[in-house]
């Protein structure tokens, strides 16, 4: 059914135009100009809705009838014309339009002239060609034939996969055989492409392989994988996937990976390499032996072409060079850590429980919530199950303890006194576990704020002449009771009185000189 005998029939049934609008997407302007045409020629509904679209739409609109139609352009001749150098759909409208400018008959707007060349392309199966500007994109994919590699100590053959990247404007190209297809792989080609160029372009096109592209649907945006969208984003170019089984929208690097087969593939395959290393040097001796090649059809090569004319026109090259990364998911555990590979690094503690992504390269773990980054870690390396923790992750009442360590404690002591520092130790050695024994030494040395560093010293010193490890409960004791006062007390009155004559005063055997 026609738009037309939709909205005549949503008319017949009683709907408002505003309802029929929004139930057809349509606007209201088109369901008014049809309920006017019924009442103006005075109609009748069920009679136009026997009729095919056609005849329907002639009764509606008799006017449009007597309007001229627009004189066609031969787009076969557009077809050839647009093969030649200079040539664009922009000049052949305007030739078209200068046709039949002077004459009465109407021409196709600009708009409809391109839509009716593309119907034409699609209904006779032809290219359509596009111009390519320099710079302006780069396209890539895997070549299909592998590269065999040897293996002396097992007997057994693997293979390496060759991937190929191609700026269409001059066809200059780059080629490097990988052990895998997977993302590691992937990132680390596209990474020496754009080192071999020496800059990006504004359009970086791919295929839609699951390193790149988890999900392409015709009517969405594609769903591009993280990884791949940080590399593009690092070096300053937009993600373009090709739609789905259309290998013309990246014709360029198609062509170039059945030209790349037989100029390095077909060449190499009497060849037994033992590494990757030595394969991928004969693989860029003989890239250069294809890109320094002249063209057949026109003057220079891919090389000189890019050197004259493209390179000036590519993005520059970032100063870092991006760091491969992997991305997991992780759930943060109830002691504000995530485990990764093993290790354990930690979280603010308000993520408790919470899932959160991890970005993972060779130094660095990096942990996002709702794409915010909420902790970085230096990346733990060696035995299993190492813990690194941020104290600003900690709830406060946990800060207190992990700031601390026996040596802190031991300083701290050190600055009383050397009573107090001996105190300390014996506490400290005092348990099995060293974290134990921290909860009475903080309690010890804060007595110093209550009762003074020099009370707390004497009383240290008191207690160690009573007890050779002293807990802090004698030690608090001693103050409260000001037994180190006391104590001080006593000893100044016996320094005031006591015997202080020689021996030579009482006439002993040897006397003092």
């Amino acid at each position: 059914m026609s738009q037309d005998k939709e909205i005549l029939t949503l008319l017949v049934q009683g709907n408002s135009q505003r309802h029929i609008a929004a139930a057809l997407h349509v606007s209201r302007n088109t369901v008014a100009k049809i309920a006017n045409a019924v009442k103006q020629y005075q109609l009748q509904p069920q009679g136009l809705l026997n009729l095919t679209e056609e005849q329907m739409h002639k009764q509606l609109f008799p006017a449009e009838e007597l309007e001229l139609q627009p004189a066609m352009p031969n787009f076969s001749y557009i077809h050839k014309e647009l093969l030649r150098n200079g040539v664009t759909l922009k000049l052949l409208w305007e030739e078209y339009v200068d046709q039949y400018r002077t004459s009465s008959k109407p021409y196709l707007r600009y708009s409809q002239f391109c839509k009716r060349y593309r119907d034409y392309v699609e209904a006779n199966n032809l290219t359509m060609h596009i111009r390519h500007k320099p710079g302006d994109r780069i396209m890539v994919d895997w070549a299909g034939t592998k590269l065999r590699l040897g293996n002396p100590a097992s007997g057994q053959a693997s293979f390496a996969y060759l991937f190929v990247a191609v700026l269409p404007f001059s066809m200059y190209c780059y080629a490097e055989a990988m052990p895998d297809e997977k993302m590691a792989s992937w990132i680390c080609a596209h990474i020496h492409a754009f080192q071999y160029f020496g800059g990006t372009a504004r359009l970086l096109v791919c295929d839609n392989l699951k390193t790149g592209v988890i999900c392409n649907r015709k009517h969405e945006d594609p769903l591009l994988h993280p990884v791949y969208k940080e590399l593009a984003a690092h070096y300053n170019t937009a993600l373009l996937p090709a739609r789905v089984l259309a290998p013309k929208d990246k014709a360029a690097v198609e062509g170039t990976v059945g030209n790349l087969t037989t100029a390095i593939t077909a060449r190499l395959r009497n060849s037994t390499f033992l590494t990757l290393k030595d394969l991928n040097r004969a693989v860029a001796k003989e890239l250069d032996t294809f890109n320094e090649r002249p063209f057949t059809k026109r003057e220079g090569s891919r090389r000189s072409v890019f050197l004259e004319e493209e390179q000036v026109y590519l993005h520059p090259l970032p100063t870092a060079v991006y760091e491969y990364a992997d991305w997991k998911k992780a759930t943060v555990s109830p002691d504000y850590h995530i485990c990764v590979d093993h290790q354990y690094y930690s979280v603010p503690y308000q993520y408790v429980r919470k899932k959160v992504d991890v970005r993972l390269t060779g130094t660095t773990v990096e942990a996002f919530y709702q794409k915010t980054r909420i902790a970085m870690h230096a990346r733990l390396t060696g035995k299993r199950h190492q813990y690194s923790t941020i104290a600003e992750h900690m709830p406060q009442n946990h800060q207190l303890y992990s700031l601390w360590d026996g040596k802190r404690f031991l300083r701290w002591a050190e600055s009383v006194g050397p009573s107090t520092e001996q105190v300390i130790r014996h506490r400290l050695q005092a348990y099995q576990v060293e974290e134990q024994s921290y909860k009475s030494c903080i309690a010890l040395l804060k007595l110093a704020e209550t009762y003074t560093p020099q009370r707390l010293e004497q009383a240290c010193a008191l207690a160690l002449s009573k007890d050779q490890a002293p807990r802090y409960n004698f030690i608090h004791g001693i103050l409260q009771r000001k037994l180190d006062i006391k104590e001080q007390d006593t000893q100044k009155k016996l320094s005031q009185h006591a015997f202080i004559r020689g021996a030579a005063y009482y006439g002993g055997q040897y006397h003092e000189k």
